[in-house]
């Protein structure tokens, strides 16, 4: 009786995981460079399920009435094992690009094909990214709107006084007509495996994804920007799924609590 409420339950934590990636992802429908995320679930490993008996005022444990009549350690009594069907373990963002929009602004730019900017906060972590649209700031460094600088060539990429400013196909920064630093634009063997950082377009690099390296040929559209690749019909058909499969686990859960109370009345008649 008890394994049906635990596998309800535990599928009922599921969907309403699987709930908030999907919102996440429609949250996030019109931010640049934003990869949605797909929610991955595996079987729970089976776990032994025991009971602690009862000790008695001597501090022996009371004789067991049911099987299997195995004591173990501190008077745990093991009645077989429980499998919690499947947990969510992770997310994984799929490769799939955005489509561009074109916006003419010299401070915007794509990326087409892999790769990814190289961005660095105040602190000096890095990070990654494929939102293109950048600023200037009042030191002339190209930044972010939240403040993070543009990697290039290794450094934050600065432009100075120039006055006019816009990057070229193959990756190079130009100001006042000329080419003054190239970009930063790297990848790595596992993409997909990228830790997003909250809800945002920012990646960093973990144990499974590897280290960057860099792009040879990268393709750069300057002129615009990579829209996210979430399609909005997709998630909306995923939370009706989501919600169904939620509404069966609580349907699940409250027959079993039905099914155990009348047991319980019918033994203690």
């Amino acid at each position: 009786m008890q394994r049906g409420i635990y596998s309800a339950c535990s599928a009922m934590l599921v969907q309403s995981t699987y709930l908030d990636v999907v919102a996440n992802n429609l949250a996030n429908v019109n931010t640049a460079g934003f990869r949605k995320r797909i929610p991955v679930s595996q079987s729970f490993p089976d776990l032994l399920m025991d009971r602690i008996e009862k000790v008695s005022e001597d501090g022996e444990t009371k004789l067991m009435t049911v099987a299997p009549f195995q004591m173990n350690f501190k008077g745990r009594a093991t009645i077989g094992t429980l499998s919690f069907a499947n947990i969510m373990t992770q997310t994984y963002m799929p490769d799939l690009h955005g489509a561009l929009a074109v916006t003419d602004n010299p401070l915007d730019v794509a990326l087409r094909g892999e790769g990814f900017f190289v961005l660095q906060n105040e602190d000096g972590d890095i990070f990654y990214s494929r939102q293109g649209s950048f600023q200037i700031d009042g030191t002339g460094n190209v930044v972010t709107s939240d403040g993070m600088r543009l990697i290039a060539d290794g450094a934050p990429a600065n432009i100075g006084e120039s006055t006019q400013f816009s990057f070229s196909t193959d990756g190079f920064i130009i100001a006042d007509g000329e080419a003054v630093t190239q970009l930063d634009i790297v990848t790595f063997e596992y993409p997909t495996l990228l830790r997003q950082v909250g809800s945002s377009a920012l990646f960093v690099e973990t144990p499974q994804s590897g280290t960057p390296t860099p792009v040879l040929e990268p393709i750069v559209i300057p002129g615009a920007i990579e829209k996210s690749n979430v399609n909005v019909v997709e998630e909306m058909t995923r939370m009706v799924e989501i919600q169904r499969a939620y509404e069966a686990a609580s349907k699940a859960l409250m027959t079993n609590d039905e099914t155990a109370g009348k047991m319980i009345s019918s033994y203690s008649k």
